[in-house]
């Protein structure tokens, strides 16, 4: 009986037989290479994250948890921290509208001079802090050509902080609103929803999470700024002397130790704002998927 060809795709070529070791080799290798790769992260975060803040935190505790506290919440490390957190609230708050808005039309729209704008936004971080400083200096300043001077004041501060933090907010909407679909919204425009019920009700909430998170990097960001505030500011103990500020008058008459006992102050802000933030936005998006 004549024997039906084969397929040669079907034939399933045999494997020489693989020695016992080899996976254990190829395991060994795999795990070789994470261990290689963790150490190389934690080598770096440590060089340039852990040692610095552990040093920080040894000068800072160096006279004890008495000097340090008191150091820290002196009358005008007080008012220095006052004035700090509540320009950085407002220009987080600000920010977190206007970067918003910023997005939703960068991504919804398309018009002459977008993709200059998509660059301008991006100009506050490759533009040193200083020159911006310099530059709100000069338009806001004794001798502004608009005869605006809103230095020494906590209006300076909050409007050279909003123009640092501004990316932070745009960059992290603006993916998420590129992701999104706009069936939903036009379904609901369709139906005879307003524009605004549709972004509140769908929009808003879909790009919850990156708002949060970029709200938070912005407001601990803020809570840093010296480059861009220190001219428009002033320095003026009790009255638009930013906590950066102080702290730098601090070690400039070789206070380090109560220089870093407010650093410490605001290194621990900075981090439970970022902490509460991500918690947060990662409910959020977990309630979503």
């Amino acid at each position: 009986m004549p024997v039906a060809p084969t397929n040669s795709l079907d034939v399933e070529v045999a494997r020489p037989p693989q020695p016992w070791w080899s996976g254990l080799r190829s395991a060994g290798l795999d795990s070789a290479k994470s261990i290689t790769g963790k150490s190389l992260v934690v080598g770096y975060l440590s060089l340039l994250i852990l040692i610095p803040v552990a040093a920080l935190v040894d000068n800072a505790f160096k006279g004890g948890l008495g000097s340090f506290w008191s150091q820290a919440t002196s009358t005008e490390a007080l008012d220095a921290i006052k004035l700090t957190v509540l320009c950085s609230f407002v220009a987080a708050m600000v920010n977190a509208i206007a970067g918003t808005a910023t997005a939703y039309v960068l991504v919804r729209d398309r018009f002459i001079g977008r993709s200059a704008l998509n660059a301008i936004i991006d100009l506050p971080f490759a533009l040193p802090t200083v020159v911006a400083g310099i530059t709100f200096y000069t338009l806001y300043g004794p001798h502004s050509p608009f005869h605006v001077n809103i230095t020494g004041t906590w209006i300076g501060v909050t409007v050279a902080i909003m123009f640092v933090t501004l990316p932070f907010s745009v960059r992290s909407v603006e993916p998420v609103l590129e992701s999104l679909t706009i069936d939903a919204e036009a379904a609901a425009s369709t139906l005879g929803a307003s524009s605004f019920y549709v972004f509140r009700t769908i929009t808003l909430p879909a790009i919850m999470p990156a708002l949060l998170t970029g709200t938070g990097l912005a407001f601990a960001r803020a809570l840093g700024e010296y480059g861009s505030v220190v001219f428009i500011s002033n320095n003026i103990p009790y009255h638009s002397e930013i906590a950066s500020s102080y702290v730098y008058s601090l070690v400039s008459s070789g206070q380090n130790a109560a220089a870093a006992s407010v650093a410490m102050l605001l290194l621990v802000g900075a981090l439970c704002v970022l902490i509460v933030s991500n918690v947060v936005a990662r409910r959020l998006a977990r309630r979503r998927g």
